[in-house]
């Protein structure tokens, strides 16, 4: 992804079948100054196509949609052998969704549920944008905690692990039980800027782009307390 210019809105692209909430993404999104909508699509291909084309910052993302789903063009817009290397915010109506899950193994850096106000629409856009990643604590513990159980941890993934030190893993424990920076801060007893380094520091070790990755790992490992 190329550097975004001192004081350039963020690109989107808003990637939906239903014109009604399309319509409503769009609305919300070009109503900030900071943002700015630079395409629309409606199935899966074309999404893709116009990512290749726009190389936006963000992609709000639906996951059913026709001809290609919303999982598999983030695979492609954002998976580990993507070229293009989108961030990719998946909006869902359902919270618990097995789709939503797949969809971040996809390489999806959060996901949102529709009926989010238009406001904490907008931040997630911010916060994936920055490279921070969305991941709703609660929503979170609730849908990797129903299809966590379906992984398995494997000789590899404790290797990858080794590279960690402990506090590092105390970190990434949290992550993976959905907390916020401020929740680990809290519970650690350090700042929140001391979080955000350590995060950092995880995501180099394990080779992952963002925390929600480093999560989806983490469980793999059968890292999580909970």
């Amino acid at each position: 992804m190329t550097a975004q210019p001192s004081g350039a809105p963020l690109r989107v692209v808003v990637c939906d079948d239903q014109d009604l909430i399309r319509a409503g993404f769009v609305t919300i999104i070009d109503a900030q100054p900071d943002l700015v909508v630079v395409g629309e699509a409606t199935n899966g291909i074309d999404a893709v196509k116009l990512v290749e084309r726009e190389r936006p910052d963000v992609v709000v993302m639906d996951i059913r949609m026709p001809l290609l789903d919303g999982i598999e063009a983030t695979r492609r817009i954002a998976g580990p052998d993507a070229e293009i290397a989108a961030r990719v915010l998946v909006v869902t109506t359902f919270s618990l969704d097995s789709l939503v899950y797949d969809a971040l193994r996809a390489g999806a850096s959060g996901f949102l549920l529709k009926d989010a106000r238009p406001a904490e629409l907008t931040a997630a856009i911010r916060t994936v944008a920055a490279g921070e990643s969305l991941l709703d604590p609660a929503v979170t513990r609730a849908l990797i905690g129903r299809y966590g159980e379906r992984l398995r941890p494997s000789e590899s993934d404790s290797t990858t692990f080794d590279a960690l030190t402990a506090r590092e893993r105390d970190v990434l424990v949290l992550l993976a039980d959905g907390q916020s920076n401020a929740e680990i801060a809290a519970q650690l007893v350090i700042s929140h800027e001391t979080v955000k380094t350590y995060v950092s520091r995880i995501l180099m070790k394990l080779g992952v782009r963002d925390r929600v990755q480093a999560v989806v790992l983490a469980h793999r490992a059968g890292l999580a307390s909970r």
